[in-house]
C-alpha cells in the first residue's frame, strides 16, 4: 500500500478514536475514507436485526435503498460469504441493488468486531466507472472498516 494511503489510514484511525461515534462524526469519517482514494460514493451500513440500515453516507443525495433485508444485494452476498465482493460491471450482476442509476462498479467490504468474528455491517463503495476497484481498494477499505467498526456496536 502506498505511503500516502497509509498516512490517510492513520488520520482516519486517530479521528475515529478521538471523538466517539455520533452521527456527525460518522459522516465525517465516511467522507475522510471517500476522499482518501477519491471514491464517488461510500456508505456504512449497520446490521440491525435482519436489515442493513445506513449509518452514514457521503454526499447529500440519499441512496435508493437506505435500508434493505440482509438477504439482498451485494451486501447480502458479502454477509453470506463473509468476504469482500468486487463487481466490475454491476449491470451484469443480478445481486446488485441500484443505489444510484449512474453506478457502474461496486465494492462491498464486511466490517467485523474487534475479535474479527461477527460481521456488524458493510462498507459499500460505488463508482460511475467500469472496473473501478482492485486489490488495493479492498485492502484499504478492510483496514478503514476495521478502524471504525467499533461504531457499529
Amino acid at each position: 500500500m502506498k505511503e500516502t494511503t497509509c498516512k490517510k489510514l492513520q488520520e482516519i484511525g486517530a479521528f475515529a478514536l478521538a471523538g466517539g461515534c455520533t452521527k456527525k462524526r460518522m459522516k465525517q469519517l465516511v467522507e475522510m475514507i471517500r476522499s482518501a482514494r477519491d471514491y464517488r460514493w461510500l456508505a456504512v451500513y449497520k446490521i440491525v436485526k435482519d436489515e442493513f440500515v445506513i449509518l452514514a453516507g457521503t454526499g447529500n443525495e440519499p441512496p435508493a435503498y437506505p435500508q434493505f433485508p440482509t438477504t439482498q444485494g451485494l451486501c447480502g452476498a458479502a454477509l453470506e460469504s463473509g468476504k469482500p465482493i468486487i463487481v466490475g460491471d454491476v449491470h451484469k450482476d443480478p445481486r446488485h441493488l441500484p443505489a444510484f442509476h449512474t453506478t457502474r462498479s461496486e465494492i462491498v467490504v464486511p466490517m467485523r468486531n474487534n475479535e474479527h468474528r461477527r460481521i456488524l455491517g458493510m462498507m459499500d463503495v460505488e463508482s460511475d466507472k467500469l472496473n473501478a476497484f482492485g486489490e488495493e481498494d479492498r485492502e484499504f477499505l478492510e483496514r478503514a472498516g476495521g478502524l471504525i467498526a467499533h461504531c457499529l456496536h
